[in-house]
């Protein structure tokens, strides 16, 4: 294992297949350093955003890992707003917030689209900071209208990898975090275990057990959120993955491989993070997969801007949600995951996570996951058109829009661009031969 350790840390491109983009992907290994030389300066700085609410606009890795140290932190001071849902967005306080804007491109859609609308609504430069790479239109924009700060991360760090650098450690900071302590705990990670771990996991993937059963305590499922986009967007290609599957239960199965996280303080969060991110990095060696790049995200994103680009929307085709559990009996075979796509208002969780578990049961135990759209785009949807071809996808979308918010700027609002968003990755599954079904439901408890 020590090899591959050492291979890692000096950056041996060599790990993976030919051809992989790693060379601009390594920054990770060593950012958490220059993070910890930075914190006192992060937490001064946040010291200076007095406003009750801190609402973050961002997608994919821009916004997992705030949302995961923000429910270690207990806090509600932050919102991490990565939806497109109308009556989400509505739902959201912002007289008196400020803005963090986090996209690493800086051309993300759903980024785009929410600060077009916070800025409708807030247009006073002082009550945003942007988080980007150098030299993006998100960082030109910032400047323009004066924002309060603009963190420029570098550019070598892929977005599901960027949880500590600022995309990361600027929430931790506005949320209250010992930033200093957070990098240390990643320093001090044990890195031969988080080796070996990646090892274990690539390799039971190899021998059948690919689904990865990552149990957590309740208090700790929002971990899950996190790890699974990691874990899934960096195997899930080539018709090969690790299919992560959070719980708070035991779930066992021949095809799963059991992983138990323990965390015993927020601060512990740094640790575990750096320990997934280099175990992801050795599965891919493993598995003989680039975990850097994410070739099947944009299929989605081009699909949606399809849908778009013919206004209006035609009417969706959708089953009837009591017909759910029948369908699924029917079609799902041993080895196989379902998958939940719940493009529904945030703050389901809890039903959410009740279906997850009775799709499970009533399947006698076979892997589901569950999440909510388009979130997932940017985390597990990569898996699902890129791993294996044993995803049988449930796809949950509702009959009208649940509010009508505008979008300045744009020739459509927020109900016709998730809608568009569903209807372009449906189309994506169906491009790669997966399993879906489509039904119509304002409320997850609907489906039975």
């Amino acid at each position: 294992m020590n090899s591959l350790l050492d291979r890692l840390r000096s950056g041996d491109t060599t790990l993976w297949p030919k051809g992989n983009v790693a060379a601009n992907r390594l920054g990770w290994l060593t950012v958490v350093e220059r993070m910890r030389a930075e914190a006192d300066d992060l937490q001064s700085w946040a010291a200076t955003i007095e406003h009750a609410k801190v609402v973050l606009l961002g997608m994919g890795g821009s916004s997992l890992g705030p949302e995961v140290l923000r429910s270690f932190a207990g806090s509600d001071r932050l919102v991490v707003l990565d939806t497109t849902d109308p009556r989400t967005i509505a739902g959201v306080e912002l007289n008196d917030a400020f803005f963090l804007v986090s996209s690493k491109s800086g051309g993300t859609i759903e980024v785009q689209t929410l600060l077009a609308h916070a800025w409708s609504k807030v247009p006073d430069g002082s009550r945003y900071a942007a988080i980007t790479d150098p030299s993006t239109a998100l960082g030109d924009l910032a400047r323009e209208r004066s924002f309060a700060r603009v963190f420029e991360n570098p550019a070598d760090i892929g977005g599901r990898y960027s949880v500590l650098s600022y995309f990361g450690l600027v929430p931790a900071a506005l949320l209250g975090y010992d930033v200093a302590a957070l990098c240390e705990r990643a320093i001090d990670v044990d890195a031969e275990e988080a080796v070996a771990l990646g090892d274990a996991m690539a390799h039971a993937a190899k021998d059948g057990q690919d689904k990865v059963t990552i149990r957590t305590a309740p208090s700790s499922a929002a971990f899950g959120l996190w790890v699974e986009q990691l874990v899934a967007e960096s195997t899930g290609k080539q018709g090969k993955g690790c299919v992560p599957v959070p719980t708070t239960e035991a779930e066992l199965g021949d095809d799963r491989f059991n992983v138990s996280v323990t965390i015993g303080d927020a601060l512990d969060l740094g640790a575990e993070f750096m320990r997934w991110e280099i175990a992801t990095a050795i599965a891919g060696h493993v598995l003989a997969i680039d975990p850097f790049d994410e070739p099947n995200v944009t299929e989605s994103k081009e699909n949606t801007k399809h849908v778009l680009a013919d206004l209006p929307i035609p009417e969706a085709e959708l089953a009837d949600p009591s017909g759910t559990f029948e369908w699924l009996a029917a079609t799902v075979d041993d080895g196989d995951y379902v998958s939940i796509q719940a493009y529904l208002p945030f703050g389901q969780d809890d039903a959410l996570e009740s279906l997850r578990r009775r799709v499970r049961e009533r399947l006698g135990g076979a892997a589901v996951t569950a999440g909510y759209g388009p979130r997932f785009l940017h985390s597990t949807g990569q898996l699902h058109k890129g791993g294996a071809n044993n995803v049988v996808a449930v796809q949950i979308v509702p009959p009208r829009p649940t509010a009508k918010v505008d979008i300045p700027g744009f020739p459509y609002d927020f109900g016709t661009l998730i809608a568009a968003q569903a209807a372009g990755d449906h189309q994506s599954l169906l491009d790669h031969d997966r399993r879906v079904l489509r039904v119509g439901a304002d409320h997850l408890q609907e489906i039975n």
